[in-house]
């Protein structure tokens, strides 16, 4: 049985692409996707990269409402890889 392609990894250029089309106008979600980023991005899957280009398609305003959880994502954005994604983003940095 072959794996999902959306369950593989990224390729390196995959994922540097993703790093270009994650950079945003505000500062807090910088940080948050920063963070992520740094955390998880080297094993970022497909599924995961096409979860967080559907976020990076919202306006600023909008995906900081999602990451301070003042909105929960509507449809289209209501899938359980979206979700996930928002969960994970949302984790607090862990204390060094």
């Amino acid at each position: 049985m072959t794996a999902d392609y959306d369950d593989y990894r990224l390729t390196p250029e995959e994922y540097s692409k993703l790093q270009w089309r994650c950079r945003r106008g505000l500062l807090e979600n910088d940080l948050f996707i920063g963070h992520y980023l740094e955390r998880y991005g080297p094993q970022m899957t497909v599924r995961e990269a096409k979860a967080m280009y559907a976020l990076m398609d919202l306006s600023d305003n909008d995906l900081l409402d999602l990451m301070l959880r003042r909105k929960e994502p509507a449809a289209p954005l209501d899938t359980p890889d979206v979700i996930a994604l928002l969960e994970r983003m949302r984790k607090p940095r862990p204390s060094q």
